[in-house]
């Protein structure tokens, strides 16, 4: 476990699933054109810890007087990389570096698991997240992809050479 602020951050369980989906939910609606469809698009959200399990990932999640406030996970793609995923950050918990520390934990496994380079793709809406992204190292490679669904989301890839 550990603390920033009051907020503890620990592993995640399916009993979390309802409210990692309300968090995301209320992260989703603070962008125009993004929608929720849990059940084709976000499923993994109504048992995360089933969903690390079955991926060989792990999942966190954050807590701040008993409300989840944030969540990342991670998921290995190959020998050498791992996907960073599910990061999200309430509204009422950011700016006080629970992104960071929630990125930072990421990489920790990745490193824990011999990963030499972790990987994430993020939505071309979420420009506060590029730029912690970009804060911590990560680069942005050229070109996009959609995804064409209900949000009609584009992507933008970045990565990051660990243990610099």
């Amino acid at each position: 476990m550990d603390y920033l602020s009051g907020i503890m951050i620990r592993t995640a369980t399916d009993r979390d699933g309802d409210a990692l989906l309300a968090m995301v939910s209320q992260v989703y609606l603070e962008y125009p054109g993004c929608q929720v469809d849990e059940e084709t698009e976000l499923p993994e959200l109504k048992a995360p810890a089933t969903v690390a399990r079955q991926t060989s990932g792990r999942w966190w999640v954050a807590e701040l007087d008993g409300d989840v406030v944030g969540s990342v996970a991670v998921k290995p793609s190959s020998a050498s990389s791992v996907e960073l995923k599910k990061l999200y950050v309430a509204r009422t918990a950011r700016r006080a570096g629970l992104g960071a520390q929630l990125v930072k934990l990421a990489e920790n496994e990745a490193l824990a698991r011999r990963s030499s380079n972790m990987f994430l793709w993020t939505d071309v809406r979420f420009l506060d997240a590029h730029r912690l992204y970009e804060r911590l190292g990560y680069i942005r490679a050229p070109g996009t992809r959609a995804l064409r669904d209900a949000s009609d989301t584009v992507e933008y890839r970045y990565a990051k050479e660990l243990g610099r």
